[in-house]
């Protein structure tokens, strides 16, 4: 039998509420750090939110597949997918800014349709359904205008994270911005949903790290994409383009990918 969207967006809502709770105990307590080999930060509570995600997942949607950062794919051939950060920006986590969060996705035929990004410091929760609606805390949210990169309030995670050809891109458009920001992880994508930034300009992300924004900024009338306009999917490895505003997300992807 299909589940309609409204129960499937609020069981979303449900994952990302349990993760909340899980989080917040966390940051009360010492947390014990490794590094990956990537040398990103990895924690015992990103483990344990993700396996107690998984365990409701598996409770309530056994034929659903799943895709975390910390555990890897199950069933990823299934038509509905569900896409897991535990603990987005879990450096911030580490050093207690408060930009962290949990990002909760699920994919329809291997694209971002639902989303729901949470952060439990600033208590910011923003939903979204891909072309349909996206709200922030509950009020409905839309990108706002902006059509020249001269106009326009750029956000990029941490630049350093870019090897040296993409650094030039990146250069090319932060050359024509009005103003670049950095360091606001994934909240960085909530506000551009908001309409209170513009463009976003991202390199080595994963689809855990971008299904649930893509879902949320599409909801409000963005677009978001790889760097050749190319639509997220399981496969996105990298680079990755927000706009607010389509002519703007043009113009940009134009300046990443020059002919």
């Amino acid at each position: 039998m299909r589940v309609g969207t409204e129960i499937l967006t609020a069981f979303a809502v449900r994952l990302a509420e349990e993760s909340r709770r899980m989080l917040g105990k966390a940051a009360a307590g010492a947390t014990q750090v490794e590094a990956k080999a990537d040398n990103s930060f990895v924690t015992e509570v990103d483990r344990a939110i993700e396996e107690r995600l998984r365990e409701l997942i598996a409770d309530q949607f056994p034929g659903h597949g799943v895709l975390g950062e910390e555990f890897g794919a199950s069933d990823l051939d299934a038509d509905l997918v569900w896409v897991l950060d535990p603990v987005d920006g879990t450096a911030a986590f580490v050093a207690g800014i408060p930009v962290y969060g949990t990002l909760v996705a699920l994919a329809r035929a291997g694209r971002p349709w639902i989303g729901v990004l949470d952060y439990p410091v600033t208590d910011d929760r923003w939903v979204g359904i891909a072309d349909t609606y996206a709200s922030r805390n509950g009020s409905p949210i839309r990108t706002r205008p902006c059509s020249s990169p001269g106009y326009a309030l750029l956000t990029c995670s941490n630049p350093d994270f870019f090897p040296p050809a993409e650094q030039q891109a990146l250069t090319r458009v932060r050359d024509r911005v009005r103003y670049s920001l950095y360091g606001a992880s994934s909240y960085a994508f909530g506000l551009l949903a908001s309409g209170r930034t513009d463009l976003s300009v991202d390199c080595g992300l994963k689809p855990y790290d971008v299904f649930a924004p893509a879902a949320v900024i599409s909801g409000a009338g963005g677009l978001m994409t790889d760097w050749t306009g190319a639509d997220l999917s399981f496969d996105t490895r990298g680079t990755v383009l927000a706009a607010g505003d389509r002519t703007l997300h043009g113009v940009a992807r134009d300046l990443l990918t020059p002919p």
